[in-house]
């Protein structure tokens, strides 16, 4: 018979979520945006055995940083997000079931197939379920010569969440559709916020992801018109500890007024027409 507790974990998770495998950026300024990153704490440990692809890792994180097909003068995107999933397979047939939007995969010979489905933007959303002693880097990937393959997190950070700009008026639209697929749910006043808190904040059903939905001021002058994954939040234990490590290694952060560097939060610089992070107090599960 099976415990009533795993029945009443699969139902609140029923594609299994543990947390982001990997974030990918899009850019056809592959060095420059991995120099952002080795400020950062990141180090390249792979590159893709047939693409112009790098896979950069600290701690438990992995970014891709993808320049096959990135377009000349534009600035980098954050052009997928990869959750790890019980089984992907079955992940994906619940998600296109239930309305998400499939994305044909092309794969050159000895390459995995990963399913993925449409996110916001042009983003799409793999599904992963190859991370323990066997991972998808084992096939697609060669590792980077006389580099740690598995380099320290930095001041403790880990993934935290997303920010994703989306239209006005779209929040329930937004809500409705990682509640509906995914299980997540909206977040109380009384959540972790760095410093920049407004929007709404979801979380996965495994804890391990938060989503801050953020629609334009409508008087705004500077605002967006398209909706996309716009920046990364990393948790830290200690944020004023991690800025510092992190402005030994070149990074500065914004300092005026409520954006300087906080207890609960912290913002850094912009690199490359609009690549930004944020730290947030959060103690890694």
């Amino acid at each position: 018979m099976t415990p009533l507790r795993e029945v009443a974990d699969h139902v609140a998770n029923p594609l299994g979520l543990e947390g982001i495998e990997y974030i990918e950026y899009r850019t056809a300024r592959p060095q420059a945006l991995g120099h952002v990153l080795e400020l950062m704490g990141f180090r390249p440990v792979g590159r893709h055995r047939s693409r112009e692809v790098l896979l950069y890792r600290q701690g438990p994180m992995n970014v891709i940083v993808n320049a096959h097909g990135a377009v000349e003068g534009e600035p980098p995107s954050i052009a997928a997000l990869a959750l790890r999933v019980r089984d992907a397979a079955a992940a994906h047939r619940r998600l296109t079931d239930l309305g998400g939007w499939d994305v044909p995969v092309r794969v050159a010979p000895m390459e995995l197939h990963i399913p993925a489905i449409h996110g916001v933007g042009q983003s799409r959303i793999y599904l992963v379920d190859r991370w323990r002693e066997f991972s998808i880097y084992d096939v697609d990937f060669v590792p980077v010569p006389g580099t740690d393959p598995r380099p320290p997190a930095l001041a403790g950070l880990h993934w935290f969440g997303v920010v994703q700009y989306i239209g006005i008026g779209r929040t329930d639209d937004w809500v409705a559709f990682w509640g509906r697929l995914f299980g997540f749910t909206v977040m109380g006043q009384d959540r972790e916020a760095g410093l920049l808190p407004q929007g709404t904040v979801l979380q996965s059903p495994d804890r391990q992801l938060h989503l801050q939905l953020i629609e334009p001021e409508v008087d705004a002058e500077d605002g967006w018109s398209d909706e996309r994954l716009h920046r990364v939040a990393f948790g830290a234990p200690d944020v004023p500890a991690a800025a510092s490590a992190l402005r030994a290694r070149g990074v500065d952060f914004a300092e005026s007024g409520r954006l300087a560097v906080r207890s609960n939060g912290a913002l850094t610089q912009t690199w490359l027409d609009g690549v930004m992070f944020e730290l947030i107090h959060h103690a890694e599960t």
